[in-house]
């Protein structure tokens, strides 16, 4: 029986420690649904607002307390946010100073765009080591490499 529970022990540890590795895409997120949320220092409407965030902004979940989330963005910067103003629509926000937006899938694709840090793009599709997004301005769709995004 002790060796049935260590055993359990050391696979509950091992989960555990690669849920905190897991890439973003592997963990709960959620976007703001409205055009402009808050972003509170505590999970209710008396506390301190952080700053504002607009529509589609993608947040990893931490923490869930009664109707209150309390959340981080790509940049480790966190805080708390109603559950309400969320939705599961998928969208990326884009980490490179410059990202190039292709008509398809791969570095042979001609670019047709171009967005900047921490522009905001619905999810479209995933595959392999690219998105497919909306553009920007709904002029279609467009690809853009994963690693140069994030969100899901």
């Amino acid at each position: 029986m002790r060796t049935m529970a260590h055993a359990r022990t050391l696979i509950t540890a091992a989960a555990l420690g690669l849920a905190a590795l897991a890439p973003s895409w592997a963990q709960e997120l959620v976007s703001v649904r409205n055009p402009s949320v808050n972003l509170r220092a505590g999970p209710g409407t008396d506390t301190e607002v952080l700053w504002k965030l607009t529509q589609g902004y993608p947040l990893q979940v931490l923490e869930k307390r009664g109707d209150w989330l309390r959340v981080q963005d790509f940049e480790g910067d966190g805080g708390w946010i109603a559950r309400s103003v969320t939705s599961d629509a998928r969208h990326h926000v884009v980490k490179a100073t410059r990202l190039n937006l292709r008509a398809g899938p791969g570095t042979e694709h001609p670019v047709v765009g171009q967005a900047v840090y921490g522009d905001v793009l619905r999810t479209a599709v995933r595959q392999g080591d690219w998105v497919q997004l909306q553009a920007p301005q709904g002029g279609g769709t467009v690809w853009a490499a994963s690693d140069l995004l994030w969100g899901w």
